[in-house]
């Protein structure tokens, strides 16, 4: 090759490499939160958008009706939120008790977005003495059954299964990086269950005491056993602390769990009545399985 053939060589393949390097800049410049590149997606509650991001990925845009401090019992949907279900493509319900009252105007605010039901294949336990307007709802459709289903690590297995086949169906291109995303989240589930049986396998006690009864497929799982101090969605009478504080007493518990969503009030009063303390934990924090983890540390400590 004469020399003039090597530079003209040398630059067409320095043109190359400009181009290329010119697209690898262009697709690395895009932003990552580009909403016609993602699946926009509405949660109930925070642990959900962990779920639908652990499996959704980077696919996923999630937003979340309950925020941080607000109960899912009570909740009423902000006019900004109701307004941005209009751009979303999937609701993904897990059954709290505001979604019986709202569910219907938040499909109505876009015809277009499919609602999932991620309690789909799970079998609900029976929830007794709530009087909350989204618990009558529910109790009006054929029985009242406890929503908490995320606090179940084997639960949430199927919940995320439903997760993935509702983004599959959504966006089919997609379906190896949603299963392998699908694959790892339940891997981690099946390895934190396993530590968290192994946790509270010998705590001398097997009952413990909550302000409200989150936490009935939590003690399903690990061979517990919840006391709720709340009745009827409200501050126990004079009758149900006494009843209480007694059962407290028998049972030698110490220990009463409340969440920061609920009032302490009477939770403080059989506190001090059975000589105990009151502990805060948060079944809503969006960081879920390392505040599952730090959940069921403090249930061994305090349950020896």
């Amino acid at each position: 090759m004469t020399g003039k053939g090597r530079i003209r060589t040398g630059l067409c393949l320095a043109v190359v490499l400009a181009i290329a390097l010119l697209k690898a800049a262009l697709v690395c410049s895009e932003p990552l939160d580009d909403a016609n590149e993602r699946i926009r997606v509405f949660v109930s509650i925070l642990p959900q958008a962990y779920f639908v991001e652990r499996v959704g990925g980077g696919r996923v845009d999630v937003s979340v009706m309950v925020g941080p401090g607000h109960s899912p019992a009570t909740y009423e949907p902000m006019p900004k939120q109701m307004a941005e279900l209009s751009r979303a493509k999937l609701y993904f319900r897990i059954g709290v008790p505001f979604e019986n009252v709202w569910m219907e105007r938040i499909s109505k605010a876009n015809p277009d977005m499919k609602v999932v039901d991620t309690r789909k294949g799970i079998g609900l336990m029976s929830m007794k003495g709530h009087n909350h307007a989204g618990f009558q709802a529910e109790r009006q459709n054929g029985g009242l059954k406890d929503p908490h289903i995320w606090l179940s690590l084997r639960l949430t297995r199927t919940v995320a299964q439903n997760i993935y086949e509702a983004l599959v169906s959504e966006d089919p291109l997609h379906q190896s990086s949603y299963q392998d995303n699908l694959r790892a989240f339940h891997y981690d589930l099946d390895d934190l269950d396993a530590e968290i049986a192994e946790i509270v396998k010998n705590d001398a006690t097997r009952k413990f005491m909550v302000f409200h009864p989150a936490w009935g497929y939590f003690a399903q799982d690990y061979a517990l056993e919840q006391i709720p101090i709340e009745t009827e969605g409200k501050e126990a009478t004079a009758k149900g602390l006494a009843r209480v504080i007694k059962e407290g007493r028998k049972e030698g518990i110490k220990v009463i769990f409340v969440q920061k969503q609920f009032s302490e009030k009477s939770a403080a009063t059989v506190a001090n009545a059975i000589g105990g303390r009151v502990i805060q934990i948060d079944p809503l924090a969006r960081d879920y399985l390392n505040n599952m983890k730090k959940i069921a540390q403090i249930f061994a400590e305090v349950l020896q």
